[in-house]
């Protein structure tokens, strides 16, 4: 069985802002960085939080698989990784594929959206990805506390 303990991206203490730092070099993909955060923390009401070494999240939900796996995951969350951003934002709710059609340029990789910057998408369609997200995973694990 896995448990929280065995996983690696957990909710941590390290500073959102010093990996975006170090991370994000480029001013325009730092500048991304800040409107992905403004963008999920409205979605969620939360600030953004370090789960692991790679992944700012943002609220945080538990779950337990039949299996007996289980663990805390951000609701949430976006990593900048080398060329693209990878946002953790795809539950699988209702007219999701209506709504990658109309976002941009973007390729999707599991719950996984993948984009190389903000200019290639429309963000308010973002933010409706997001925010459907959240509420579909809110009503999968509705008293796991986010």
């Amino acid at each position: 069985m896995t448990t929280a303990t065995d996983m690696k991206t957990v909710l941590n203490d390290a500073s959102v802002t010093d990996f975006l730092d170090s991370r994000a070099t480029d001013p325009q993909e730092r500048a991304d960085c800040d409107a992905i955060i403004d963008i999920l923390q409205k979605v969620t009401g939360h600030p953004p939080k370090m789960w692991g070494d790679a992944i700012v999240g943002f609220d945080v939900y538990h779950y337990k698989y039949a299996s007996g796996r289980e663990a805390d995951m951000c609701l949430l969350g976006f990593s900048p990784r080398k060329g693209k951003f990878s946002l953790y934002v795809l539950g699988d709710f209702e007219g999701k594929d209506d709504l990658l059609a109309k976002l941009g340029k973007h390729k999707v990789q599991g719950s996984c959206l993948h984009v190389k910057r903000l200019k290639d998408i429309d963000t308010d369609v973002l933010a409706e990805i997001a925010r459907r997200s959240a509420e579909h995973t809110r009503g999968l694990y509705p008293n796991s506390g986010c």
